[in-house]
């Protein structure tokens, strides 16, 4: 049986390496995200309750939507889980002796294989997709619209916008640089469906994606990624971000090194699993409104 949202939450840690790099990253969207660990206490801050017997009934019925089949909150924390690469565990055990410490960056280089660009790009546009799966699936909107995401995306906050900058930046300006939509853009119209069969993060999502076959799954993962360029391209200028300065604000946190910009992503990617942890917080947020809703309402 897979853990309960109430699980999830409470094991979400309070430091770390996804921690400090989800707080160097502030400065994009300033105040948008506070990192809430401990589902009680997620409940009090999303309802401003603090009695005892209606935390108690609120957390009850989170629980029980969750655990509901019918509902696609278990499914949604599933396709943020697999977004974070195969190898993210690894480097999370790697680094455990080290959670708490500014972290020695060039001690670990030996461990690392950047990734070349053609997997970079598939990555970044496999989480651009399951961004846009997850919220559909959250919203109960048909995935046929491709072309709204972008408009969707307008909308976010939290969490769910903290997410998607950190998706900017560590998953698109850190390795593929500063015209990383430009490069991305570039490297998908070079390739051919039967590449993404290559792609480990494709292969663990590939039956969630809309197609009968691989052509059709490729032809989503291009759209989707379309979509979301104006919103990415507008939140680069509009913050005028660089891989300089993201990495400048990452140092804050993580010791790396300046000219070794493959390497940090690869660092990120082996340390971080930002999806998960801010995807299982974007759930269990609206899963305490719907409860909180429900039983205000009368309904429960």
């Amino acid at each position: 049986m897979s853990k309960s949202i109430v699980e999830l939450v409470d094991n979400l840690p309070s430091d770390g390496i996804t921690v400090k790099m989800l707080k160097s990253l502030d400065f994009v969207v300033p105040g948008e995200w506070n990192n809430l660990t401990g589902f009680d206490n997620t409940i009090e801050a999303v309802t401003g309750e603090t009695k005892r017997k209606l935390v108690g009934k609120i957390r009850d019925r989170a629980i029980e939507l969750y655990a509901n089949p019918n509902e696609p909150y278990q499914g949604v924390v599933r396709l943020y889980q697999l977004a974070d690469s195969a190898d993210s565990a690894l480097g999370a055990t790697a680094m455990a002796s080290k959670i708490g410490e500014n972290i020695g960056f060039l001690s670990f280089l030996n461990r690392l294989t950047p990734k070349a660009d053609t997997t970079q790009t598939i990555d970044l546009c496999v989480k651009v997709a399951i961004e846009l799966i997850a919220y559909c699936k959250l919203n109960n909107i048909s995935l046929d619209n491709v072309g709204s995401f972008g408009n969707y995306l307008s909308h976010y906050k939290g969490e769910s916008l903290m997410r998607m900058a950190a998706l900017v930046c560590a998953d698109g300006l850190i390795p593929l640089g500063p015209d990383f939509i430009r490069v991305a853009q570039n490297t998908i119209g070079g390739l051919n469906p039967s590449t993404l069969q290559q792609n480990s993060t494709f292969q663990n999502i590939s039956n969630l994606i809309p197609g009968a076959n691989n052509s059709q799954k490729f032809g989503f993962l291009t759209a989707t990624f379309a979509s979301a360029q104006g919103w990415m391209n507008n939140l680069v200028q509009s913050r005028g971000l660089t891989p300089a300065i993201v990495l400048g604000h990452l140092k804050q946190y993580i010791d790396v090194a300046d000219d070794k910009l493959d390497y940090v992503a690869a660092f990120l990617d082996m340390t971080t699993n930002y999806y998960e942890h801010t995807g299982i917080q974007t759930v269990s947020r609206r899963l305490i409104d719907r409860a909180y809703g429900e039983i205000a309402s009368g309904r429960f």
